[in-house]
C-alpha cells in the first residue's frame, strides 16, 4: 500500500486534495462505509475511497481535518496506519514554551498529535504513516524558535551528559550571582534591626550590573522568544520586573548624582539569583530522569561469545544474529535473548521478572538478556537481538513514559500568559493618563514604574520554588528524597497505592521457613538440627542465595555443621557430597524423582508448602535412595510492612500488588497484610499496562518499587516511588526515593505532599493578593516606587516565612506538620 500524500493538490477550482492511507478494506461496502463517515467529518467537502489502492481522496480547505478522518475512519472498523517519531527538543524553559512546540507540531500536515515533555526535553509526535518524516517536523520546531533533532539511538550508551560539564548549567552561575546579591540584601537586613547603612549608588550598580546583564541574560533571551511568539511566560515576567526595578535606579542615580537615593538595584538582583536557583534545581532533575535509561543500557554486555565454524568467537553484540548459537559461561550476563539448547544452570532474572529466586535454567528453556548466569556453562540459540529484546523493550517503555505529559500544570506559567500583557496595558494606561490629563509627565513615569515594580514577579516567582525547596528539605530528613517536584505535586491526590512484592514489601531474599524430616509427624529440635546441620555441611562454602538461607538459619541456631567430602554442583538440580560417610543429593523435585527416591508422607507436605509459594528442595540419600527430608524457602515480609497499608488504608488509600511472583507467594503476602488487591505473575512489560489500567477511572496511581523490573511501571505511574535499598535503575525512574526501605515512608511522602501543595496555594495567594492590591494603588499615584519596592520585598519574605514552616512537618504527623 502506498504512503499517505498530504502535501494539498489544487486541480481547478476545488478545495486542496489531500489522501488518506485506510487498512481493513475488503469489499465495495466497505468503500461506501468509509466513504459515508468521511463525508460527515466538518471541513471536509468531497471524498473517494479507492479500494485497489487503499487510500481515501479528501477535498478539505486545510489539513485540520485529518485527525478527525483518521478517527472516523476508526469508529467506522478500520484503521488508518500511524507512526511515531521522537524528536530531542532544545531551549524550552517552561510550560508555555511546551505549548508552543506542541502547536508547531500539531501544525505539520498529518500530525494527530504531539506531547511535549519538559523535563525530558522530548516530543512524542503520532502522525499519518508517511505525512511527514523526522526532518520535517524538526523544521517546524526550528521555526517556532526551539532546536529539534530526531531521536535514532533507542539503546543509548552510558556515557556522561554534556549539559553536566557546562557552566552555565551548573551551580557557579547561582554561587556568583548570590555573592554579588548579599551585600544589596545586608542594607535591608541592618534596617530591620534599627542599623540606617547603605552602599554607595556606584558600589550598587556594579555589584547589580552583572547579575542583570550576564547571569540574567537567559531571561533576557528566553522572553523575547516569548514576544516573538506572542505570548508571555515567567522568564518574560523576570526579564521586565528586574529591567523596571533596574532601569529605575539608573534613572534616580542619574537625577541625583550626589544625593544617597532610595534605588532598587537589590530587588532585581535577588529575583535573577533566586528564579536562576530553581532553574538549576529543575535542570538537574532533567538530567536524572536520562539516568534511568543509561542504567538499563549499561545492563547490555559489549560483547558476546558465539560458536562460528566450529569455534568460539568473540563479536560486539551488533553483530549477532538470530539463529546465532551464543555461549554463557558461569558468572556471565546473557547478552541476548535465547532458547538453551545444551547445559543446565540457575538464571538471576530478579532485574527482569521480580522473582527473588534463582530460576533452573536447561535444554528448551528461554534465556533473558541482561540476566545473570550462576553455576553452570550453557549454549543457547539466539531468538531476539537489538531493539526486540526484552531489555530494548523494557527501555522503550521507560523512555515513553517518561515522555508522556505530566497531569499537572503549571498555574503560574498560565497566569503568567495573562498576567504579562494586563501589567503592561496598565502600566501604559498610567503613564499616559497621568502625562496627558495631569500634564505632569515626571509623576506619570514614576507611578507607571511603580505599578511595574508592585507587579514584580518576586513573591509570584518564589510562591512555588521555596514550597518545594522546604517541602523537599523535610522529606529529607525524613528519609524522602524527592528529586522530581511534578512528584511532590500530584502525590497529595493518589488514591492508589501499587506494591511491588520482593524487596519492597517483602525482605527481598529467602530464608528457611520449614523443615521437615522423613517418617516423622513433627520434627522435634533433634530431628530438626540433625536434618539443618547436615543440609549445612552440604551447603558450606557455596554462593548460591538458597545456601547462604541454610547456612544463616544454622548460625542462628548455633548448629556447626560437619564436614562435607566429594561436594560438587548439578547444574540446573542442585549438589551432592558425603556427610558422615553418606552421599547425599540436595535438589529439587526433578532431581528426586531422577534419583527415584519416593517422597512418602511428605508429598502432601512439599505440595501445602508449593501452594503458599514456597521454594522446596528434597534431600536424597542415594545409597540406597531415601528421602531423609525436605527444607523450605520463602521471603519474609518487612517488619513494618502491616502498619503501613493499615495506615493507607485509614487513609482512604486504595492498596494493590503488583508482582512477577507466582500466585501462591503473592496470596500469602496479600493475605497478611490485608491488601485490597493483588495481580501475580505479571510480566516486566505488563507492569506500566497494569498501572495506567488502574488509572483509569481518574485515580491517581502512586507505584512502590525497587527493581530494575519495575523501572516502566514506576515511569508509568502519576507518582514513582523507589527504596534505596534497590536497584539505581529503579530510584533514577522514580521521582520518589525512600532512603530507608521502610514501606512505612510511602505514607509519610504522601502526608510531606499534602503539607507542600498546601503552602504553595497559600503563597500563590498570597503574591497575588499583593498584585490585586498594589497595581491599583500604583496606578493611582497613592504608591511611590520606594513604598512598591517594599512592599514587593515584604510579599517575598511572606511567602519564604510560610514555606520555612514546612519545618515543623515530621513523619506520623500526616497533614498536621503545622498549623499554619
Amino acid at each position: 500500500m502506498s504512503n499517505a500524500s498530504l502535501s494539498p493538490s489544487l486541480t481547478g477550482s476545488q478545495a486542496p486534495e489531500w489522501r488518506l492511507p485506510i487498512d481493513g478494506m475488503t469489499c465495495a461496502s466497505c468503500v461506501r462505509r468509509v466513504e459515508n463517515a468521511l463525508a460527515k467529518v466538518p471541513g471536509v467537502r468531497d471524498v473517494a475511497v479507492n479500494l485497489a489502492t487503499e487510500q481515501a481522496t479528501l477535498h478539505a480547505d486545510s489539513g485540520a481535518v485529518l485527525p478527525a478522518a483518521a478517527k472516523a475512519v476508526a469508529d467506522a472498523g478500520y484503521d488508518v496506519p500511524r507512526a511515531t517519531v521522537e524528536l530531542d527538543i532544545s531551549d524550552m524553559t517552561c510550560a508555555s514554551c511546551v505549548g508552543r512546540v506542541e502547536r508547531a507540531l500539531r501544525a505539520v500536515p498529518g500530525v494527530l498529535d504531539a506531547q511535549v515533555n519538559l523535563a525530558t526535553e522530548r516530543a512524542s509526535v503520532t502522525l499519518l504513516r508517511g505525512a511527514a518524516d523526522a526532518d520535517t517536523l524538526a523544521a517546524a520546531v526550528t521555526r517556532a524558535g526551539y532546536g529539534a533533532t530526531p531521536v535514532t539511538d533507542t539503546l543509548p550508551a552510558a556515557a556522561p551528559d554534556a549539559a553536566a560539564r557546562d557552566f552555565w548549567s551548573g551551580p557557579w552561575p547561582v554561587i556568583i550571582s548570590a555573592a554579588l546579591s548579599l551585600p544589596l540584601v545586608a542594607p535591608m537586613v541592618l534596617e530591620w534591626f534599627g542599623v540606617h547603612w547603605m552602599l554607595p549608588a556606584r558600589v550598587q550598580w556594579v555589584l547589580a550590573t552583572p547579575v542583570q546583564f550576564v547571569f540574567g541574560w537567559r531571561f533576557y533571551k528566553a522572553g523575547w522568544k516569548a514576544v516573538r511568539a506572542g505570548a508571555g511566560n515567567m522568564d518574560l515576567l523576570v526579564a521586565l520586573g528586574t529591567s523596571a526595578a533596574y532601569g529605575l535606579s539608573l534613572w534616580l542615580m542619574w537625577r541625583s548624582p550626589d544625593a544617597m537615593p532610595h534605588l532598587y538595584f537589590e530587588s532585581a538582583a535577588v529575583v535573577i539569583t533566586l528564579v536562576r536557583l530553581g532553574k538549576w534545581l529543575e535542570t538537574r532533575a532533567k538530567r536524572q530522569t536520562a539516568d534511568a535509561i543509561r542504567a538499563l543500557a549499561a545492563l547490555r554486555p559489549d560483547t558476546a561469545r558465539v560458536r562460528r565454524g566450529g569455534q568460539e568467537v568473540t563479536v560486539p553484540l551488533g553483530s549477532v544474529r538470530v539463529d546465532d548459537e551464543v555461549v554463557v559461561r558461569p558468572g556471565e550476563r546473557i547478552p541476548v535473548d535465547a532458547v538453551v539448547i545444551e547445559g543446565t544452570s540457575h538464571a538471576d532474572e530478579s532485574m527482569l521478572t521480580g522473582e527473588s529466586l534463582p530460576v533452573p535454567k536447561g535444554p528448551g528453556d528461554r534465556l533473558t538478556g541482561g540476566a545473570i548466569n550462576f553455576e553452570g556453562l550453557m549454549v543457547a540459540r539466539t531468538v531476539a537481538v537489538g531493539a526486540e529484546t526484552v531489555l530494548a523493550r523494557i527501555i522503550r517503555m521507560v523512555e515513553h513514559a517518561q515522555a508522556a505529559k505530566a497531569p499537572i500544570q503549571r498555574l503560574v506559567d498560565q497566569v503568567s500568559a495573562v498576567f504579562v500583557p494586563v501589567v503592561l496595558g496598565i502600566a501604559l494606561v498610567t503613564l499616559l493618563g497621568w502625562g496627558l490629563f495631569a500634564g505632569d509627565w515626571e509623576a506619570a513615569l514614576l507611578n507607571a514604574v511603580a505599578v511595574l515594580v508592585i507587579a514584580c514577579p518576586c513573591a509570584l516567582g518564589l510562591a512555588t520554588p521555596t514550597a518545594i525547596m522546604a517541602g523537599t528539605g523535610a522529606g529529607a530528613r525524613a528519609g524522602i528524597l524527592i528529586k522530581d517536584a511534578e512528584a511532590l505535586e500530584i502525590a497529595h491526590r493518589v488514591s492508589v497505592v501499587a506494591f511491588d512484592k520482593t524487596g519492597t514489601l517483602t525482605v527481598g531474599r529467602p530464608e528457611v521457613v520449614a523443615l521437615h524430616a522423613a517418617n516423622a509427624d513433627e520434627v522435634d529440635d533433634a530431628d530438626g538440627a540433625r536434618l539443618l546441620a547436615r543440609l549445612a555441611a552440604l551447603q558450606a562454602g557455596s554462593e548460591h542465595p538458597l545456601a547462604r538461607a541454610v547456612l544463616n538459619a544454622a548460625q542462628a541456631r548455633g548448629i556447626a555443621a560437619p564436614v562435607a567430602t566429594e561436594v560438587q554442583a548439578l547444574p540446573g538440580r542442585g549438589i551432592a557430597g558425603v556427610v558422615d560417610g553418606q552421599p547425599l543429593q540436595l535438589g529439587s523435585e526433578r532431581l528426586r524423582e531422577a534419583l527415584g527416591a519416593d517422597a512418602g508422607t511428605l508429598q502432601a507436605v512439599a505440595d501445602r508448602l508449593r501452594d503458599e509459594g514456597r521454594t522446596v528442595s528434597w534431600l536424597v540419600e542415594t545409597q540406597p535412595p531415601r528421602v531423609a527430608g525436605l527444607v523450605a524457602f520463602g521471603d519474609a515480609i518487612k517488619p513494618g510492612a502491616p502498619a503501613a497499608i493499615a495506615r493507607l488504608r485509614a487513609a482512604g488509600v486504595r492498596t494493590v500488588m503488583l508482582t512477577g511472583d507466582n500466585r501462591g507467594a503473592a496470596a500469602r503476602v496479600a493475605q497478611a497484610l490485608r491488601l485490597d488487591e493483588v495481580q501475580a505473575e505479571v510480566l516486566p512489560e505488563d507492569k506500566a499496562a497494569r498501572v495506567r489500567a488502574l488509572g483509569q477511572d481518574g485515580a491517581v496511581v502512586a507505584m512502590v518499587g525497587d527493581g530494575i523490573n519495575d523501572a516502566p511501571a514506576l515511569a508509568a505511574a502519576d507518582v514513582g516511588i523507589a527504596m534505596s535499598t534497590g536497584t539505581d535503575v529503579a530510584m533514577h525512574a522514580a521521582g520518589i526515593t525512600l532512603m530507608r526501605g521502610d514501606p512505612a515512608l510511602v505514607a509519610d511522602a504522601l502526608a510531606v505532599s499534602h503539607r507542600t501543595v498546601r503552602k504553595i496555594r497559600q503563597n500563590l495567594f498570597w503574591a497575588f493578593f499583593y498584585n490585586v492590591v498594589g497595581i491599583p494603588l500604583a496606578a493611582a499615584g497613592l504608591l511611590n516606587p520606594v513604598v512598591a519596592g517594599a512592599a514587593m520585598a515584604f510579599s517575598s519574605v511572606s511567602v519564604v516565612s510560610n514555606a520555612l514552616l514546612l519545618r515543623r512537618w515530621h513523619p506520623g504527623a500526616g497533614e498536621q506538620g503545622d498549623k499554619a
